[in-house]
């Protein structure tokens, strides 16, 4: 296909379409270079696309970060808000939930790194708060909905639970990174030794 006929193509693209393809450029670029390290020109270069074209989407480097971030996690919620409306004993639905994550970071892993990449830096800092609280959220729904926890266990400490528990997965899912020969099952056996036997202990039943 030639020069011509490709930016003919493009221009057949609808809005949706523009916006996935430079959200796909900016999820290469910031994967490899983090927020400061990319520019709106590099990623408009890996697009195939003007800067000014980007903007049109979105209006700084920092809204089309964002929006990345959110999509991503918009996924990553969805798995684990699947996992949590099924009808199965609260030990299925938080193994279930717990495996989702894990194959979204194998499945994902550039979007993984770029999520946490920049997670402490103080210019992202309001985005990463208000993500966070989103996936504290979904992993508190996968324990409320058991209801043993749900009966016995406050509003607040099922919060509680769901930090530490999402804390420690993510924690896991960095050191994955560098230890990709262990399988996710691994890791979803690992996660739920760690935590089910105090969800069940705190729903006042012992683990079989």
């Amino acid at each position: 296909m030639t020069s011509a006929q490709e930016e003919q193509t493009r221009s057949r693209l609808t809005a949706a379409e523009r916006r996935a393809e430079i959200l796909d450029a900016a999820m290469e670029v910031f994967g490899r270079h983090g927020y400061h390290g990319s520019s709106i020109d590099e990623i408009a270069k890996a697009a195939g696309i003007s800067k000014a074209l980007i903007y049109e989407h979105f209006p700084s480097k920092r809204e089309l970060h964002a929006s990345l971030l959110e999509h991503h996690v918009d996924e990553l919620i969805e798995r684990l808000t699947a996992s949590a409306g099924t009808g199965e004993p609260g030990e299925v639905r938080l193994r279930a939930g717990v495996d989702a994550f894990f194959r979204f970071v194998e499945e994902r892993r550039e979007a993984w790194r770029m999520l946490f990449r920049d997670s402490a830096d103080p210019e992202l800092a309001e985005t990463y708060a208000r993500l966070q609280t989103s996936s504290t959220l979904a992993v508190a729904d996968l324990i409320a909905t058991d209801p043993a926890a749900r009966d016995k266990s406050s509003e607040r400490t099922i919060e509680m639970l769901a930090l530490l528990l999402s804390g420690a997965v993510q924690s896991l899912a960095n050191w994955w990174h560098s230890h990709q020969d262990v399988p996710r099952e691994e890791l979803v056996d690992r996660v739920m030794d760690f935590c089910w036997v105090g969800l069940r202990r705190l729903s006042g039943s012992d683990r079989d």
